[in-house]
């Protein structure tokens, strides 16, 4: 299993945040919950990377194509809403 794969939908979604550049503040006020949450989810998916820092991990994400994590994410966190509209 590849370390990406190990990641939370809400990870995926605090990952492609982060590589948007994105403040764990902003990230916080758009999925609704509060910095110290986000800040947990970042601390999570640095051990399943293996990455240090914010900036490691939107190289982690630009290196393992990017734009296609938000289409992943949809597809994980919306599964329903896909499945109504088709």
């Amino acid at each position: 299993m590849m370390p990406r794969e190990r990641l939370t939908p809400k990870e995926i979604q605090v990952a492609t945040l982060v590589w948007e550049g994105l403040t764990n503040r902003e990230i916080g006020k758009l999925m609704g919950t509060t910095e110290q949450v986000i800040k947990n989810h970042l601390r999570s998916t640095f051990d399943k990377l293996g990455v240090w820092s914010r900036l490691e991990l939107a190289m982690y994400v630009a290196s393992h194509g990017g734009k296609n994590w938000v289409g992943e994410l949809e597809r994980a966190v919306f599964p329903m809403a896909r499945a109504a509209a088709g």
